[in-house]
């Protein structure tokens, strides 16, 4: 993902990251059913962006230092998402409402550029995930996220990994023992 690590830098020489939140673990940054565009750039901590479906939570994704999270769906729609995002541990962002962030695009051609290529990383990813998930065994899913991003085991607990993988936490602790 180099052009989501160029955009943030971009965004970051801009200036323009100065409405600073803190989140303590457990707190919502996004309620299901509701609409919100902003974009938030982890400083610290890490979130889980999930939803429920039937009494069982389905993690989409994860952020954790660094990186730049949304209610994608909400972003790009304006209306409300059934997506929840909730802070795994004490988390601090920079918060951008969604109006700010087009004019960040729109003042440069490079930016809306990078903003494209971002875009198109996420939904290969989710293409990835998906077949993954539909054709994988739990030892092929955990295989390839400890390949595409080892980090991860130490930055989120694992009960949040097993779900994200679409296994029971005993799987994936039998999984890393061997």
């Amino acid at each position: 993902m180099k052009s989501y690590k160029l955009l943030r830098e971009a965004i970051i020489n801009e200036g323009i990251l100065i409405n600073k939140k803190t989140f303590r673990r457990g707190d919502l940054v996004k309620v299901a059913g509701t609409r919100d565009t902003n974009v938030y750039f982890i400083i610290s901590g890490s979130v889980k962006v999930y939803f429920i479906n039937n009494d069982e939570e389905r993690i989409l994704y994860f952020g954790y230092d660094e990186s730049i999270i949304t209610a994608l769906d909400s972003f790009i729609s304006n209306s409300n998402s059934k997506i929840e995002i909730k802070a795994i541990k004490k988390t601090e962002v920079y918060c951008l409402a969604k109006e700010d962030f087009e004019i960040f695009l729109n003042s440069n051609m490079a930016y809306l550029k990078l903003w494209n290529q971002v875009l198109g990383d996420i939904i290969l990813y989710q293409f990835q995930r998906e077949q993954e998930l539909l054709l994988n065994s739990p030892e092929e899913r955990f295989s390839r996220a400890l390949e595409r991003n080892p980090d991860i085991f130490q930055k989120i607990p694992n009960k949040h990994i097993a779900s994200y993988l679409r296994m029971a936490p005993e799987t994936l602790s039998r999984l890393k023992k061997s």
